[in-house]
């Protein structure tokens, strides 16, 4: 993407011009009065209800206010059926605004509640409808049709299904508190800083998200207005939190009353000039509108010199979340019962880049994983039989219709390592991040060597008899580390389970043990300069329970690798991330993407963790529970393991992002 462009002083007079006269084109007599030279709107006391409805009768639909809040109200036999609007299986007249079962409306779109509506809406009465019904007046008796006796059965059916979602909803309010979570007041009211876009180079924009930073003016709806039609502002970046930015109206100088956030990749943010193309007004906030006399020499003041989006930031942006997995797709993927194989699995879902896979043997579907399409867990069929991995044959012997094969190249690629000389043999010990305890690195062991630099890893002292719970990691993978990674970067290093000589010495444990430690000039010593500082705020995927993104914060940095903490629960929920994990997100991407944000636990909640973690503490789980439902609280209790371990303050604590030397010397 290019750097995001200086407005040159004759650029920006010509885009201003071209803005206001555009707007005068054909204008009524009314809207002459009532605007400038240029075409600008130059107050609100002369926009009444009366030159209002004078408008062109084609101005778009997306210029008109928005629905009052009341709703109407269905009487039949004396039940009373309140519909909200917008809702599955309802529909509102756009022409009357009228709300019924949208399966009862006319025509095919369902626009309209009768013909009559449908042949009104384009007659001259269009706009005189529309004010009416943003006025708040009462429908027309042409939409009495709705009322009609052969509706009354959907009407009850609808009304009933309407209550059943109400009161699973209220069911699963504890499991998903997301009602009222804003990061805009949290990072305000906090004081917090968000990681930058730039950290996360599998993220929309992460590559490309240029000069984005405070001082960059945009273009914006104006929300201080009392027009029926959608105008437009110029307004520019105060703070910037991931894709959230806070921003400020033009003219309001330090004034911070009317400062909102809003996501800058958004449909509604635009480079300055966007008015200027698309004919949209360009009209200043009623606070400020009397100001100044002559706003256009204010913009042109302001804007010589400044910076904004670049032109095709909107394109960048909706390329950016084009994904090259499609529904259908078969994949092999970890085995969450069983860590030390793959199955099939059929991607049923594509959410920003993450994956909702459904294992090709659920009947219903309801056996899935979430995982990122660059995540290390997922591979292409007939991964596992190439590197000798461990495969769960299915049952169905043969691809069922519309399934297919996802190509090879859609992978994450891992680097190609040289087995031919001295490499990591079956026996040898290492650290290795606990994939079932993500909060602790511990004393591993390799159990196999596959081809193509994967090794199967087993975590000493807890490791299952069969196998079961190995983990295939990389060669090259951040998540296995050298014997004394722990000790030289001050964290505690979970020793096996039952091991009762402690302190734990690694110069004992291998001679007593007869085992020798993997070669430290074997592991991925590369450390990217990747941005993230510790206090930094971001979205995280719990990966003891992947469907959940949820708030996060960066505790710890330790060269490449992130503690990352969940904000509102215990220390002991933390997990260690590479620096580079598909599975962390700017802020602002769940609201980009759609996805559901986990905000953090409330009060009560993490006073009933605490105390239910002293009073009971769990086994550690041998599968990853995607599926499984329950609440937030429930969640982390069935995950607790069964130590409960701290890591040690001090110099650790210091940010590293250089290449230093930071492995031990292995004893002789």
């Amino acid at each position: 993407m290019e750097n995001t462009k200086d407005l040159a002083f004759d650029t920006f007079c010509k885009l201003l011009l071209h803005t206001f006269i555009s707007q005068t084109e054909h204008p009524s007599r009314a809207e002459r009065k009532r605007r400038d030279s240029f075409g600008m709107f130059d107050g609100y006391d002369s926009c009444s209800e009366d030159t209002s409805s004078s408008s062109s009768s084609d101005e778009s639909e997306e210029e008109v206010a928005p629905l009052p809040s009341s709703l109407p109200i269905i009487k039949n036999n004396g039940q009373v059926y309140t519909y909200p609007d917008g809702k599955s299986g309802m529909a509102t007249c756009e022409m009357c605004g009228m709300v019924g079962v949208r399966d009862a409306f006319y025509s095919k779109t369902k626009r309209f509640c009768s013909v009559s509506c449908s042949r009104s809406y384009s007659s001259n009465s269009k706009k005189a409808s529309i004010l009416a019904r943003l006025q708040g007046k009462p429908p027309t008796k042409k939409a009495k049709v709705l009322q009609k006796q052969p509706l009354v059965a959907k009407l009850a059916a609808y009304a009933q299904y309407q209550a059943t979602l109400q009161n699973q909803a209220k069911t699963k309010a504890a499991a998903v508190p997301v009602e009222g979570f804003s990061w805009g007041n949290y990072i305000n009211s906090n004081s917090f800083t968000a990681a930058p876009v730039t950290c996360f180079k599998h993220a929309p924009m992460g590559t490309c998200w240029g000069d984005i930073s405070e001082g960059v003016r945009v273009e914006v709806p104006n929300t201080d207005c009392s027009l029926p039609t959608k105008v437009f502002w110029i307004a520019g970046i105060v703070k910037l939190a991931g894709y959230n930015a806070l921003l400020r109206y033009e003219g309001f100088e330090n004034d911070s009353s009317l400062d909102f956030w809003c996501n800058v990749c958004g449909s509604d943010i635009h480079p300055v000039g966007w008015c200027a193309t698309s004919g949209k007004p360009l009209v200043p906030p009623r606070t400020i509108q009397h100001k100044y006399t002559n706003w256009k020499a204010f913009l042109v003041k302001r804007l010589t010199g400044a910076k904004t989006l670049p032109p095709d930031f909107s394109q960048k942006v909706s390329e950016s979340m084009q994904y090259p997995f499609k529904t259908s797709m078969r994949v092999e993927v970890v085995d969450k019962t069983h860590l030390c194989r793959t199955r099939v699995a059929v991607v049923e879902s594509v959410i920003g880049g993450r994956l909702r896979l459904v294992y090709e043997e659920s009947e219903d579907k309801t056996d899935d994983f979430w995982c990122h399409m660059y995540s290390p867990l997922i591979h292409h069929i007939g991964w596992s039989r190439s590197i000798g991995h461990r495969f769960k044959r299915s049952d169905i012997t043969k691809k069922q219709d519309g399934h297919f094969d996802a190509p090879p190249h859609l992978f994450m690629k891992v680097k190609e390592v040289d087995a031919a000389g001295e490499w990591f043999k079956e026996g040898m010990k290492l650290e290795a991040i606990d994939p079932l305890n993500l909060s602790a690195i511990c004393v591993a062991t390799i159990r196999k060597v596959l081809a193509d630099g994967y090794l199967m890893i087993g975590i000493d002292g807890s490791e299952a008899a069969d196998g079961s719970d190995w983990f295939c990691y990389h060669a090259t993978s951040p998540s296995i580390f050298p014997v004394g990674f722990c000790e030289i970067n001050m964290i505690e290093l979970t020793p096996p389970r039952g091991y009762a000589k402690l302190p734990f010495k690694w110069f004992d444990y291998l001679r007593e043990t007869d085992s020798i430690a993997a070669p430290v000039k074997l592991f991925n010593k590369e450390v990217p300069n990747h941005g993230f500082h510790v206090g930094m705020k971001l979205e995280a995927v719990d990966l003891m329970e992947p469907r959940l993104v949820c708030v996060a914060t960066v505790t710890r940095i330790i060269h490449r690798l992130l503690r990352i903490h969940f904000d509102g629960w215990e220390d002991e929920y933390d997990q260690w991330v590479d620096c580079e994990s598909p599975d962390l997100y700017p802020v602002g991407w769940c609201q980009l993407t759609g996805y559901q944000l986990q905000p953090p636990a409330p009060q009560s909640s993490r006073d009933s963790q605490s105390s239910s973690s002293k009073q009971k503490k769990k086994a550690k789980s041998q599968q990853y529970k995607g599926h499984k439902k329950m609440t937030s609280l429930q969640l982390k209790e069935e995950l607790l393991d069964g130590e409960e371990y701290s890591f040690l303050q001090g110099a650790s604590d210091q940010e590293s992002n250089g290449s230093a030397s930071y492995y031990i010397k292995q004893e002789p």
